[in-house]
């Protein structure tokens, strides 16, 4: 047989990326195992053997877009950090790029998926309300740590700062489906920072 006889090879890292694609456009809910298959070029019973449900599907999805999302930078050890005001500065204005950057306007893929699914999917609902909880717990450890070392005020009180910046987070990439320009989200977010006294100025750029 030719080579360009032979069925292609699956690559199950790349269908990964693709369902990803597909469950950030489209939901959940809006994608069966049948259009996912079909989607992915693969029969239903090798979409089983690969995946083992669309649960799982979604679940490794899920997972492989905070590999990439702009808030990953929270995930790295404070200590690593440098300073704690121009990581959150600079991951803020990653958020901001990215999302006034993508043509679809499709938002944080996480977002989307809590709004969803939180309260309403018995299995994937408290998956991602684990995750918020979890994304907050790590912003409230970079808090601490800048409070530790003197950078930020020792006034401070990291759990609720935590929760004002992840409140802002989860509201830009809500917004972004409205407001489209990159400069308008900054200006959103360089004012919330500012308000928390958490902005680096020489990040601004």
């Amino acid at each position: 047989m030719s080579d360009l006889a032979r069925p292609s090879k699956f690559d199950r890292d790349e269908a990964v990326d693709t369902a990803m694609e597909i469950f950030w456009r489209e939901g959940y809910e809006a994608c069966s195992v049948k259009a996912l298959s079909e989607r992915l070029g693969i029969t239903r019973s090798s979409f089983y053997n690969a995946f083992g449900s669309r649960e799982e599907l979604f679940r490794e999805a899920l997972t492989r877009y905070g590999e990439q999302a702009p808030d990953r930078a929270f995930a790295r050890d404070p200590a690593s950090a440098g300073s704690v005001r121009r990581l959150i500065t600079q991951t803020f204005r990653a958020a901001c790029h990215a999302r006034a950057t993508d043509p679809d306007a499709k938002g944080c893929f996480s977002v989307k998926s809590v709004a969803e699914l939180c309260n309403r999917d018995e299995a994937l609902g408290p998956m991602l309300d684990e995750m918020i909880q979890a994304n907050v717990a790590r912003l409230e450890r970079l808090l601490e740590f800048g409070k530790a070392t003197g950078e930020l005020s020792s006034g401070l009180d990291p759990h609720a700062t935590a929760l004002a910046l992840k409140t802002v987070l989860v509201g830009l990439n809500v917004v972004c489906k409205v407001i489209r320009e990159e400069d308008e989200l900054w200006l959103s977010a360089r004012t919330a920072l500012k308000a928390l006294d958490l902005f680096e100025e020489d990040t601004a750029a």
